[in-house]
């Protein structure tokens, strides 16, 4: 998903490869496209500080709870933009455009894929991460540590599955820190051995490819504004409803008539 810096992209837009400078590697020419749009970038940092934020804040609990809560329903906002941004943003950010079918996978492993953007393997970790993150931060807002923190929509469901929830909350979370770990572990695995670099591109937008390559493959089309907008609107909208701020909010509690002290 690729928006040139600083604007976002028109809807449609081809984005060329850069034929004016051709790096060669090992006597192979090699172009700049535009790989992972603005939206796409902006999304994957944030949830990184997202993730690491709820993981620590989780971790150290007592009076960073409520940081820890605000985390998870940032989490469900920026998975609702992901998703969405999934069927309408441009064309490497589409999950069409990645699904890991057993034949990509099949391919991938035999060393036969040919393709741009995530591998079979990338996509499937992008789908696992996306679900149990989506699982993780929908547990927690029913959660309840029965000492001073509750999930925002807590209160929609009976004591019993609070508590429920909130052991898959807390086994959930051992599932994803394990799939995070091997993530990084892959990005690093792809960074020395394989030779490329997987974190660039999702900082610059860019990748250096081999020119046939880019030559192979259909032009890239970005989101556009409309779709961007679309996505974003969607995803505020659920952090406004899971947030807890439209539920009725319980009356004061009515003032107690302070009982007279005896005077000695």
């Amino acid at each position: 998903m690729s928006l040139p810096s600083p604007s976002l992209p028109q809807a449609d837009s081809a984005a060329a490869p850069d034929l004016a400078a051709q790096p060669r590697v090992s006597g192979l020419a090699r172009v700049r496209i535009h790989l992972w749009d603005l939206p796409t970038r902006v999304f994957h940092w944030s949830l990184v500080g997202a993730v690491l934020t709820a993981v620590i804040t989780g971790q150290i609990g007592g009076d960073w709870m409520p940081v820890h809560g605000k985390a998870g329903v940032a989490i469900v906002g920026l998975v609702v933009f992901r998703l969405i941004w999934g069927f309408i943003g441009s064309t490497h950010s589409r999950f069409l455009n990645f699904v890991p079918t057993p034949q990509k996978v099949l391919a991938y492993l035999r060393g036969r894929w040919d393709g741009i953007g995530h591998n079979p393997i990338g996509a499937l970790s992008v789908f696992a991460l996306l679900g149990l993150l989506a699982a993780q931060a929908g547990t927690g807002l029913f959660t309840n540590d029965d000492i001073a923190f509750s999930g925002p929509l807590a209160v929609l469901v009976s004591d019993a599955l609070q508590s429920q929830l909130t052991g898959l909350h807390h086994l959930i979370a051992n599932g994803l820190l394990i799939l995070l770990g091997l993530h990084v572990l892959a990005i690093a695995f792809y960074t020395w051995f394989k030779k490329d670099n997987l974190v660039k591109p999702m900082i610059t937008g860019h990748k250096d490819i081999e020119a046939e390559d880019a030559h192979s493959h259909a032009p890239i089309r970005h989101g556009g504004w409309l779709a961007f907008l679309t996505a974003l609107v969607a995803a505020l909208a659920a952090v406004v409803l899971v947030s807890g701020v439209l539920l009725p909010q319980d009356p004061p509690a009515p003032a107690t008539q302070q009982q007279a002290q005896p005077g000695w």
